[in-house]
C-alpha cells in the first residue's frame, strides 16, 4: 500500500520523505489555509521534493471553472494531481481533465455508487472519507471493501485512496482490505511505530544493559 501524507507542512513532508514513507501528498483548501502560504508556492515546493503524485484541489463549483483551475494547477509541476469533488460537475471535469492525460483525484466520496461513477469518468484516484463516515456511526472501512470488490469485478484502473484517516488502526484496516493508497496526517503515520510492548521491552533491555557497565562506543 502506498503512503500519501495529508498535509501542506513542508517540514513534516520532508522528514517522512527522507525515511521513504512518502509516495505522494494530498492537500486541500483547509490544509493550504493552515500552512498560511500561497497555494502555488507551497505546492511547487512539495512537488519538487516528492516525485510521486501531489494532489492540489480546485475550488470552483461548476465544471468549466474546475477545468480552468485544474489546467492552471497542472502548470505547477508534472506530478500534480488535480483534485475535484464528487459532484456531477466534478465528474464532468474529471472526464475532460483525465481525457487530456492529467491525473485526477475525485474526493469527498461517501458511497460505492459514487466511486463507480468516478471510475467510469476516468479518475486516477478515488478518495473515500472513512473518518467522516465513522463520525456518523457508519463503518468507513465497509465502504473501502465495497469499492475494492466493485473495482476488482470490472478491472477498473482507478486507485482507491483511503482518506480522512484518523488512526493507525485505519491504516492497518485499509491495508488488509487492499486499498491502493492511504493518505494520513504525519502524526498518524508516525503513530504506526508505537506499541506498549515495544516500549516495555526496550525499558527492560536498557535496565539490564546499564547493569553491565559496558559501552559500545
Amino acid at each position: 500500500m502506498k503512503f500519501f501524507v495529508d498535509t501542506a507542512d513542508v517540514d513534516a513532508i520532508r522528514e517522512l520523505h527522507e525515511l521513504g514513507m512518502v509516495d505522494g501528498v494530498t492537500t486541500n483548501p483547509s490544509l493550504i489555509m493552515k500552512s498560511g502560504r500561497d497555494i502555488k508556492e507551497v505546492t511547487a515546493e512539495i512537488c519538487a521534493m516528492v516525485p510521486g503524485p501531489v494532489s492540489a484541489e480546485t475550488v470552483a463549483l461548476d465544471a468549466d471553472g474546475m477545468i480552468a483551475e485544474g489546467r492552471e494547477l497542472a502548470k505547477i509541476a508534472d506530478n500534480i494531481t488535480i483534485k475535484v469533488p464528487l459532484t456531477w460537475a466534478g465528474l464532468q471535469a474529471c472526464k475532460v481533465l483525465s481525457g487530456e492525460g492529467r491525473m485526477v483525484n475525485v474526493t469527498l466520496c461517501f458511497s460505492a455508487n459514487q466511486a463507480l461513477l468516478a471510475a467510469k469518468a476516468g479518475a486516477t484516484f478515488i478518495s473515500p472519507f472513512v473518518g467522516r463516515l465513522d463520525d456518523i456511526n457508519i463503518d468507513g472501512m465497509d465502504l473501502i471493501a465495497e469499492i475494492r470488490q466493485i473495482y476488482d469485478n470490472y478491472d477498473f484502473s482507478t486507485e482507491i485512496l483511503t482518506a480522512s484517516i484518523r488512526s493507525a488502526n485505519h491504516m492497518k484496516e485499509a491495508a488488509l482490505i487492499g486499498a491502493d493508497v492511504a493518505t494520513a496526517p504525519p502524526n498518524v503515520i508516525k503513530a504506526m511505530a508505537n506499541h506498549v510492548l515495544t516500549d516495555k521491552g526496550l525499558d527492560a533491555f536498557m535496565a539490564d544493559w546499564a547493569k553491565t557497565g559496558q559501552s559500545i562506543v
